[in-house]
């Protein structure tokens, strides 16, 4: 071979195989998550601790509402092994954008701020929300409004949820707001009296004056406003909408059947907490 052609030739050879790598990457790059974890037969879910949505037992399983649904359904698309990925609530749509799991199943609102950010599903429920005060309700609380009125009043909420906004509107100050990273916090605040009352939903407060013995209760007379009733659905990145898509054809075949609801009645839920709303319908509002 005279020099002249094996000059030429290395270069030519190096073109094939840098052709071939960017194949390779283009073929990677091309892969959906949807793919993917088929592939894998795995996914990762991101969930925050907040019974009865998504929560961690004593023994490390993952269960509550959301993560029970997103194993049953992933299932039936022939995904067996769901790993649960623990984080806190504000950081569930920052993890799921940068890729630390594949989807948020932590009974996450549907808002029209957070669909800027991520895909929802259909709403897998709708539920009111509640006050957890002191026993007795010693400071006579019964709305955002009550607080708002008595500037004395703290509220404790959990950082990155509706509430924040649904109390700021109401004209509850910050200096009134105590913002706390999990439920468990909330409890604590209003059972050591650092808080005069605690808001969330209906369930998750139910679950708390539970948990808190005879110190505090929820209260059953909560007046708010009727837009404020939360509609929680399972929350994709924007770029999987296939996935996302896939899940959805899934949910709307199976929410509101003998199997859902049998799956969800240990959290506290029934046939009352189906709707009909569509995440497209929430979004636009």
């Amino acid at each position: 071979m005279s020099p002249t052609f094996k000059n030429a030739a290395t270069p030519f050879k190096q073109l094939l195989l840098a052709c071939a790598a960017f194949g390779l990457m283009a073929s990677a790059q091309a892969a959906t998550t949807l793919e993917t974890i088929k592939q894998n037969n795995s996914i990762r879910i991101g969930y925050a601790n907040e019974t009865p949505f998504a929560f961690t037992e004593t023994d490390g399983r993952v269960t509550g509402e959301s993560p029970e649904i997103a194993k049953i359904i992933f299932e039936k698309m022939g995904i067996k092994k769901v790993d649960g990925v623990l984080t806190e609530w504000g950081s569930l749509i920052p993890g799921l954008r940068a890729g630390r799991f594949d989807v948020i199943a932590a009974g996450m609102y549907i808002t029209p701020a957070r669909c800027k950010q991520v895909i929802f599903t259909d709403p897998q429920y709708q539920l009111p929300d509640t006050l957890l005060v002191a026993k007795g309700n010693p400071k006579n609380l019964h709305s955002y409004a009550d607080v708002a009125k008595n500037p004395d009043v703290k509220l404790a909420i959990m950082a990155g949820t509706v509430n924040l906004a649904y109390a700021r509107d109401s004209g509850v100050k910050e200096a009134q707001i105590l913002q706390v990273p999990d439920t468990t916090a909330q409890l604590q605040a209003v059972r050591a009296g650092r808080a005069d009352a605690a808001v969330g939903t209906q369930l998750t407060m139910k679950g708390l004056a539970k948990k808190g013995g005879e110190k505090v209760e929820a209260i059953s007379d909560f007046t708010d406003d009727p837009s404020h009733t939360g509609y929680g659905a399972l929350a994709f990145r924007p770029e999987d909408k296939d996935l996302r898509d896939a899940v959805n054809a899934e949910l709307q075949k199976w929410l509101g059947s003998e199997e859902h609801l049998k799956a969800v009645e240990p959290f506290g839920f029934d046939k009352s907490n189906v709707t009909k709303k569509t995440a497209a319908e929430l979004c636009a509002q």
